[in-house]
């Protein structure tokens, strides 16, 4: 299977991108968790094993799993003149500004050889010892003044929520802004992929990581060839959106003429769309009650000129909304933690309501949120529970860790 075809949430997933947590998550301090985005610092052997464990769930179920840092690897070893410009990017985008210290960590780097090797280094970042004897970086006043205190560059412990850099759809591809200065390098794997990797440089563009406006992949919904819902969240702008919105309805080859954007509190519980909202099956979806109050619906449709669009705002219920636009008569909401506050902010707070569904009325979940993922199979659904006790540390999914890459229609 090359290239990308993601038409829903739901129909049967026969190939996903997926990034084994590793030595990145080394690298978080007590003092760096908020600057990198975590709560807390999860134990490397554990995520690893637990998210080893979601693989081979995916795998059981005849799902294709291929690794961000194998694809990277692969682009690397396509010519030394690939290698040398993503590396050269890379250090800049990390920001390294002295001449001096760009070419210690460049000549640090170009030494591993082994590609696979090479990008996994570039995720964990770079402490100042591990340059000891290059250059002689000793004779800085930079090192003079810091000494061996600190990271060159930073880690990208984020990594393992592959949805967010980029999002499937349809047959093309998003590349995001990110919301998040310490994210933003996040998205250099994917610029490579999509523009050398022979089993997708030929994909469409919909969006562009050098476009201002920050959009992250967790707020992307394929509702069905015609329909996508985007989040307006903590880190989706509505510039965004609607600059994505002209992109597709621009392009002859898509299908998409509406997009749903669905407003949600900007908070960090509520990040993304999918952390409080996703499909689970042709006409049920799972919810987190704490967004049905203030819930805002606009919908997005072509405008009467090119590159112009038309925006409405919609009245109705969001199950009405969501009726509609499935074509189907009525749609249930399925409350995390079947309604009761304190135990679906709990368990919202652990991805409770973040589901990857893999089949129609199949969906893989942390089996930590055990009220709702019951209340999930008095529904009739086919619930694959995933050790999550490390995994959740990172205040992500089973969606969250996961990009579709193909799915059956």
């Amino acid at each position: 299977m090359k290239g990308i075809h993601v038409t829903s949430e739901i129909k049967p997933l026969k190939k996903v991108l997926l990034h084994r947590p590793g030595r990145e998550l080394l690298n978080l301090t007590p003092n760096t968790l908020e600057e990198l985005l975590f709560d807390d610092i999860p134990y490397l052997k554990v995520a690893e094993e637990e998210h080893d464990a979601f693989s081979q769930v995916l795998r059981d179920n005849g799902v294709e799993v291929v690794y961000l840092e194998d694809l990277v690897a692969q682009v690397l070893d396509i010519s030394p003149e690939i290698r040398e410009e993503f590396l050269r990017q890379f250090i800049d985008e990390a920001g390294v500004r002295s001449d001096k210290y760009k070419e210690i960590v460049y000549n640090f780097l170009n030494g591993i050889t082994d590609s696979k090797s090479l990008v996994l280094k570039t995720m964990e970042g770079i402490h100042i010892n591990e340059l000891h004897g290059n250059c002689n970086i000793e004779n800085s006043l930079a090192y003079q003044v810091k000494g061996d205190s600190r990271m060159v560059i930073n880690p990208m412990p984020n990594l393992y929520f592959t949805r967010d850099p980029f999002e499937s759809i349809g047959t093309g591809v998003g590349i995001n802004c990110m919301f998040s200065q310490t994210r933003r390098r996040e998205t250099i794997y994917g610029h490579y992929i999509f523009k050398y990797h022979p089993d997708f440089n030929e994909v469409q563009h919909y969006y562009d990581r050098t476009i201002p406006f920050s959009i992250e992949g967790g707020d992307v919904l394929n509702l069905n060839k015609q329909t996508l819902a985007i989040g307006i969240s903590q880190r989706t702008e509505p510039d965004g959106i609607e600059q994505m919105a002209k992109n597709i309805f621009a392009n002859e080859d898509t299908a998409i003429n509406t997009i749903l954007a669905i407003r949600i509190p900007e908070t960090r519980a509520f990040m993304h769309l999918d952390t409080v909202f996703t499909q689970i099956d042709y006409d049920k979806f799972t919810v987190h009650p704490g967004i049905l109050g203030p819930l805002e619906v606009f919908k997005i449709t072509p405008g009467d000129a090119c590159g112009k669009v038309k925006i409405t705002r919609k009245e109705e219920s969001l199950e009405e909304i969501l009726a509609e636009a499935l074509g189907v008569k009525q749609v249930t909401l399925i409350k995390c933690g079947g309604g009761d506050r304190i135990t679906a902010e709990r368990e919202q707070w652990n991805d409770g309501a973040n589901t990857l569904c893999i089949a129609p009325g199949k969906v893989v979940v942390y089996e930590r949120n055990n009220v709702t993922n019951a209340i999930l199979r008095d529904y009739g659904l086919t619930v694959l529970e995933i050790p999550s006790s490390e995994l959740s540390r990172g205040r992500g999914g089973p969606r969250c860790m996961s990009m579709p890459l193909w799915r059956e229609d």
